[in-house]
């Protein structure tokens, strides 16, 4: 299934930039960055469980949000890109 994941981390103070860093980080081990602070994810439901509790560790949550947004498993028709595209799409073949 494809996931937008987006989150907000709060970076008034230093821990807050060093969370924004390791959020960022972790959300990159997963999936493709499209935009500053959102990420397309092709997951399977125990993948998605990993990526929340790795998360759910990092953030504050009283400063912090992250959202995750389900396209489901036929997310080509759901997704329209206006202006600069990703290098790669989401699933797509990598060719060096």
């Amino acid at each position: 299934m494809m996931l937008v994941v987006t989150y907000d981390v709060d970076t008034t103070n230093a821990s807050g930039q060093k969370r924004l860093r390791k959020v960022a980080k972790i959300c990159e081990r997963y999936g493709m960055r499209v935009q500053n602070s959102v990420f397309e994810v092709l997951f399977d439901a125990a993948q998605l469980v990993v990526l929340k509790h790795e998360l759910e560790k990092i953030i504050d949550t009283e400063q912090d949000s992250v959202r995750f947004y389900r396209l489901g498993n036929s997310y080509e028709r759901r997704i329209e890109t206006m202006g600069k595209r990703p290098r790669v799409e989401a699933g797509g073949a990598l060719i060096f």
